[in-house]
């Protein structure tokens, strides 16, 4: 089918599978003051997608690209993201404590070594993207895309020792950071909230760190190989939420943190934490560093009973509530969604029967939460599919668009 074909025929079915869906909120930003996070009636719309490539607005002036990149960069715009969110590997950035992180250090612009490739100059390349994406909100009249700011990675030269229960192949980027290192981490936000002043994008909104429930993002998450033992993620990572505040303070800048950044987990084991154990677990001071908290649920369907891919969303406002003081009543962003196969992460079929199962279940999540005064917004993980987590909105090869994308152009596209 023609792309042109392919995609008229996608959206007129998402409108007709997804029904209610949520209202964009209005936002605002500066090239010089950050916003407040929104409001919002109903949640906003965001999306992870990290290729400079695909992040130019179409009517921008942007470096010679291929023909595919051309054509994503115009599906993509045309979803009129409200929040772009970026994903900032600290370890790649910072190999050598000497030097430091390289903003501008050159990625291939593939899908993890999946062509086509294009080479720009990281998160540089990805902050001058974004602004000509705000250039083009302003010509339209409208609110300008915001960034957020999603840190994960730990330099070799910053971990601590291996200690506690560490789960077998835990990688060294996913071990606690050292307490002498907490300096070069409050250094990275410097280095990132300079950049966009440079390249006029307000970085208005940070996650201290990727999943810190999750072994495979910050390790050990237990005292001792038991699943009753004594939480350590939840002190790592107060260590990090508190610097960042801290700094997000110092820089004058307005900017706001979102707490959590949540794997979905309802139920914990030897080596994660479950939503309630870790909101639980936290230092008494953390939960009063921000009123707003992050999550990841990914859509699944099939054998799984109808309606359980809403729960961690419920559970966490759940853990929240009953932790009180500052964290009750707090809202919920759902900053990694999506579907793909029955099962999130494992490898698409991409029948026409998985299509018509995803879009159903991305339909009644979006549904779920558009419902829920809390929800303040919902990102799509990612444009183009990570081959290792394929839940994207157009295959590695920049060929063929899901189904879902119509789902979420209905869903964003709703007022």
């Amino acid at each position: 089918m023609h792309r042109t074909a392919q995609l008229a025929a996608l959206l007129t079915a998402g409108l007709w599978v997804l029904g209610c869906g949520g209202a964009h909120a209005p936002t605002t930003s500066s090239t010089t003051t950050a916003a407040p996070p929104p409001a919002p009636s109903g949640p906003a719309f965001g999306i992870t997608e990290d290729n400079a490539e695909l992040l130019w607005a179409p009517s921008a002036a942007a470096p010679p690209s291929a023909a595919a990149f051309l054509t994503g960069r115009k599906e993509l715009s045309a979803l009129r993201p409200r929040y772009y969110r970026l994903l900032i590997d600290w370890a790649e950035l910072q190999p050598s404590r000497s030097a430091p992180a390289d903003l501008e250090r050159p990625v291939d612009g593939c899908a993890r070594g999946v062509p086509p490739c294009g080479s720009y100059r990281g998160i540089a390349g990805e902050l001058e993207a974004i602004a000509s994406q705000q250039r083009a909100a302003r010509e339209r009249n409208e609110d300008e895309p915001q960034v957020v700011i999603d840190i994960l990675g730990v330099p070799s030269w910053a971990v601590l020792p291996p200690h506690g229960c560490e789960a077998p192949g835990t990688p060294a980027t996913a071990r606690a950071v050292r307490a002498d290192a907490l300096p070069a981490y409050k250094a990275l936000i410097s280095q990132l909230i300079a950049l966009g002043r440079h390249k006029g994008v307000a970085l208005p909104l940070w996650t201290p760190w990727n999943e810190p429930n999750n072994p495979r993002f910050l390790a050990p998450q237990r005292e001792s190989c038991a699943a009753s033992a004594r939480p350590l993620a939840t002190e790592a990572y107060a260590d990090l939420a508190r610097a960042m505040a801290a700094q997000l303070k110092a820089s004058g800048t307005g900017a706001h943190m979102l707490l959590g950044e949540l794997g979905g987990y309802l139920r914990g084991s030897t080596h994660r934490l479950a939503l309630d154990e870790f909101v639980q677990a936290l230092p008494a001071d953390v939960p009063c560093l921000a009123r707003d908290w992050s999550i990841h649920v990914y859509a699944a369907y099939g054998r799984r009973a109808p309606g359980s891919e809403e729960a961690p969303v419920a559970e966490l406002e759940r853990a929240l509530d009953a932790r009180g003081g500052c964290a009750r009543d707090a809202r919920v962003w759902v900053t990694e969604a999506g579907a793909g196969a029955p099962r999130p992460g494992r490898p698409r079929a991409a029948t026409a029967a998985e299509e018509a199962g995803a879009q159903g279940a991305l339909s009644r999540q979006l549904a779920e939460w558009s419902a829920d005064p809390r929800v303040a917004a919902v990102f799509q993980y990612s444009f183009r599919e990570d081959p290792a987590y394929p839940v994207g909105l157009v295959d590695p090869s920049l060929r063929r668009l899901y189904g879902t994308y119509a789902t979420w152009s209905a869903f964003s596209h709703q007022h």
